[in-house]
């Protein structure tokens, strides 16, 4: 009998434990990957005789997830790490603005880096940063260090307290963002994707938001917004517009399923409904709204059907690990929502990571390239070290892996096909550059 030729793969991971979408794992398997896709999932005794790779990863010990994704950062905030613990609410205004308004381009840079470097760490593949002023640097960065991310620019026309270099005419902010998006969509092989925003109902004229719904049609990409994130935000909102946060971005067709909020902690009942109506995509970041503004309506979000992903906000309220963002959600609400009403489960196991992946990346609009790991997908793959103590041994991996494990289990990232830790190891990137660097920088903008 003639023996049928192998067919040529770039990567093959071998001998691991695979995550399947359906959250169950598949023993003793291997993934083909060829060039940015994977094209082959299975047992490893019939992946490897199918397929010869150029290069090969051998995953024993190892479970195979999907990248990570991190629905809202803000990746320039690096350099204000320590600098807000213990502080009165609204922060952003008292501290975020200033700080960014002092930054330059070699601080966006290095503070870009240096959360790209952590992000890969901690197994995050793809993020979504809500943007500064100048974000050229922070593409130029991401580009670099080789992860896939939704980017877009700060876009405000309004509120007297914002420092003038952060406030546009509506047309201009919406012309500077349009720029970005000529410039730099589809860059990085296609791993860039260039957003449109509204920092905040806040900031933000009824002419601003109407513009950039409109030009989020027109390029048929995203909006990324916060919404909801502080009482005064409402207050505001009510006083100005006559209607809470939601209902007045409604009021100017800005909310629909192409839309990320950020926070939506201070939300009625009236305004979750609006949002799953739109399908708008709502994205808790734990770490930072416990802090100073509260529990997010998770159960009711859930149960109105939402789209629910997860960020890590900025360095000055977390480590960037999504393990921890699920863990602390998960007890948070069960917590505020579960205890009082003998609800047993607020928020379960599956979910919680699904908003790290497939949720987040249906966020994105990018349920069809990743968040989860199959045949035909982008090849973003992350492995996680379980012959830990801590991990093995265990009666419920998936259980096991989300109140437990942390970015510091992730020894193995694969993005678009292309490996770039390997065993704890960066292949092309000098960590111990990247960090010295932002250390420089970071002491020259706080000595300027």
């Amino acid at each position: 009998m003639e023996l049928q030729e192998k067919k040529k793969c770039t990567l093959l991971i071998k001998n691991c434990i695979v995550l399947l979408p359906d959250c169950s794992f598949l023993e003793g398997a291997s993934i083909a990957i060829n060039d940015d896709r994977i094209v082959e999932l299975g047992p490893t005794n019939l992946v490897e005789a199918a397929f010869s790779a150029s290069e090969v990863i051998d995953a024993g010990g190892k479970v195979a997830i999907p990248g990570m994704v991190d629905c809202h950062t803000h990746t320039v905030q690096q350099f204000l790490r320590g600098s807000v613990v213990d502080e009165p609410p609204i922060v952003w205004i008292r501290i975020l603005v200033p700080y960014e308004a002092k930054l330059n381009e070699k601080d966006r840079y290095h503070a870009a880096r240096l959360a790209c470097l952590q992000m890969l760490k901690a197994g995050i593949t793809t993020f979504a940063d809500s943007g500064t002023g100048d974000m050229v640097p922070v593409i130029q960065a991401v580009q670099e260090m080789g992860l896939r991310a939704a980017i877009t620019r700060m876009t405000r026309d309004e509120g007297d307290f914002i420092p003038p270099i952060f406030k546009s005419p509506a047309e201009v902010a919406v012309k500077k963002n349009e720029e970005l998006y000529k410039q730099f969509h589809g860059s990085g092989n296609g791993r860039i994707s260039i957003w449109f925003s509204v920092t905040s109902p806040m900031t933000t004229s009824p002419k601003l938001a109407s513009l950039v719904a409109e030009a989020a049609r027109e390029y048929h990409t995203g909006i990324h917004i916060h919404l909801a994130e502080h009482l005064d935000e409402v207050k505001q909102c009510l006083a100005q517009r006559g209607m809470r946060p939601p209902f007045y971005l409604d009021s100017c067709g800005l909310l629909g399923p192409n839309v990320i909020a950020a926070h939506c902690v201070q939300i009625s009942d009236f305004d979750i409904r609006l949002l799953a109506e739109r399908g708008v995509n709502i994205i808790h970041c734990p770490c930072a709204n416990l802090g100073n503004q509260g529990f997010p309506k998770l159960l009711a979000e859930r149960a109105a059907g939402i789209n629910i992903g997860l960020g890590n906000d900025g360095a000055h309220t977390a480590n960037l690990d999504l393990f921890f963002q699920m863990q602390l959600l998960k007890y948070a609400a069960q917590a505020s929502f579960g205890i009082p009403i003998f609800e047993p489960v607020v928020l379960p196991v599956v979910e919680a990571f699904q908003m790290a992946t497939i949720n987040g990346a249906k966020a994105l609009m990018l349920e069809e390239q990743i968040g989860t790991l199959e045949v035909g997908k982008k090849a973003d793959i992350v492995l996680l070290d379980i012959s830990q103590p801590h991990i093995s041994p265990n009666r419920n991996l998936l259980n096991t892996l989300v109140m437990v494990g942390s970015g510091r289990d992730v020894t193995d990232v694969v993005i678009d096909g292309r490996v770039i830790l390997k065993n704890r190891e960066f292949v092309f990137i000098d960590e111990e550059e990247v960090i010295r660097s932002a250390t420089a920088q970071l002491n020259d903008f706080w000595n300027r």
